[in-house]
């Protein structure tokens, strides 16, 4: 580099030659940005600072902090960040070397950022996790119950995956009298959560949908990140409507499925813990009927000795009328009865107590 810069040196200016600040810088310029043109440096972030242009400035720095460099990260570059940078965070920045003019300072004007020791697809799905169940979107408590018997199911996925064609399959084995709603998406691409919402969106505007399976094939990390995109999971947890995730295969888990109200496996498995079989339904249907029956005839016959019970105890209104006015005869008889003797008391009494003249 030293000989670089005597070759540049003595071709530009063969004898004394005083710079203007200007010119130095513009030299100094030249010679960076055009020798370090494609670079990867490894540091950790710090002094870190996005203002509100959407760029992104931090200090690069050695462990030991024995040097430090300045970093610009440009917001058309810094939108398509897979994760969040912090602090302290180990990174590998690819970029150029620039001279920020006014300052006369170097620094390294980065286009990717890759996080050390994790990839960033699964530095990002760390960090939307633990802000999303900081919200609550993960909570229990939140989650809606599945309808036993949904009358009309709406499905998001792909037309033409193979996802679809397991859940159609799955349901019309065991229970080909329930409606189907589709309401196709892109599963895989940039342009895929967008997407996704929409789908979800479309299905709360409608009338009488019971329940949404929400499925995708299985795939890498990669080919399911759509599911694990924020507003998707804003979307599932503001949906009106329960949601099932059947994203991937049984050892696949996404956001989607964390904020779901309920878990499938698989596709098919979704299908299955959705829609009941039909035959099963009615075994349980003639069992509960038979059941009913068997306990309405039991109340029945339990109640009917009750009332015999009662009726043997309770006398019957005339036979209780009669009693008392057999009652009243006895009391009838019993006064006078009484009445005559005390007149007849009284008779003699006076009778012996008149003196003839």
């Amino acid at each position: 580099m030293a000989d670089l810069f005597s070759y540049t040196y003595n071709r530009t200016f063969p004898d004394r030659h005083v710079f203007s600040v200007s010119e130095l810088t513009s030299l100094i310029k030249s010679l960076l940005e055009d020798n370090f043109q494609d670079v990867w440096v490894e540091g950790e972030i710090s002094n870190l600072r996005i203002p509100s242009s959407g760029h992104i400035y931090f200090t690069l720095k050695d462990k030991d902090n024995s040097s430090q460099l300045k970093v610009v990260m440009f917001r058309s570059s810094a939108r398509w960040l897979k994760f969040k940078l912090e602090n302290g965070l180990h990174v590998i920045c690819k970029g150029r070397i620039t001279i920020y003019d006014y300052r006369g300072e170097y620094q390294l004007q980065v286009e990717d950022i890759e996080p050390m020791g994790v990839g960033a697809l699964l530095l990002a799905l760390e960090q939307l996790k633990k802000k999303l169940a900081a919200e609550g979107l993960f909570d229990e408590s939140r989650k809606r119950p599945i309808p036993l018997i949904p009358r009309r199911i709406g499905i998001v996925t792909s037309p033409t995956g193979a996802a679809i064609r397991d859940i159609l399959k799955v349901i019309e084995r065991r229970f080909a009298n329930v409606e189907i709603i589709i309401s196709p998406t892109l599963v895989q691409g940039e342009k895929a959560p967008q997407n996704i919402v929409e789908a979800l969106n479309l299905l709360n505007r409608m009338d009488g949908i019971d329940v949404i399976i929400l499925a995708r094939g299985g795939g890498g990390v990669e080919d399911l990140w759509a599911f694990n995109d924020e507003i998707v999971a804003r979307a599932i947890y503001n949906s009106k409507i329960p949601v099932i995730s059947a994203v991937g295969h049984e050892i696949d888990y996404t956001i989607a499925d964390l904020v779901a109200d309920l878990r499938a496996p698989t596709p098919s498995a979704a299908a299955e813990m959705v829609v009941k079989n039909k035959e099963d339904i009615l075994s349980s249907i003639n069992s509960l009927q038979t059941r009913l029956i068997h306990a309405g005839r039991n109340l029945v016959e339990k109640r009917r000795e009750k009332v015999n019970f009662m009726d043997r105890r309770i006398m019957s209104p005339s036979t209780s009328i009669n009693r008392y006015i057999q009652r009243m005869d006895e009391l009838e008889t019993s006064l006078m009865k009484g009445i005559k003797s005390l007149i007849n008391e009284r008779a003699y009494h006076v009778r012996d107590n008149i003196r003839p003249v």
